[in-house]
């Protein structure tokens, strides 16, 4: 189930970045891989309507919220929290 949620996640990243999702790592950042801040809030509303999950995220003041958005990695583990805490 995880490597599922991972390979969304990567692949609607991927999209907005306008990559192949063998391009993004874990270790890529948003501005790495081109993402500007709307693109970032665009990112979050697909990953909020593909997950039926909703993600805690201040796009004017990123650095108060929970939702860690500095790498791919953080991304990842962020969204399947949220997707498990829903599933319990």
């Amino acid at each position: 189930m995880t490597d599922q949620i991972r390979d969304r996640i990567t692949a609607i990243i991927a999209e907005q970045a306008m990559l192949e999702p063998d391009q993004i790592s874990d270790d890529s950042t948003p501005q790495d891989l081109g993402i500007d801040s709307l693109g970032l809030v665009e990112s979050i509303f697909a990953l909020e309507e593909e997950f039926d999950i909703s993600i805690p995220f201040n796009a004017n003041e990123p650095e108060k919220s929970d939702f860690d958005i500095s790498t791919m990695g953080t991304i990842i583990a962020a969204v399947e929290r949220l997707v498990a805490q829903k599933a319990a």
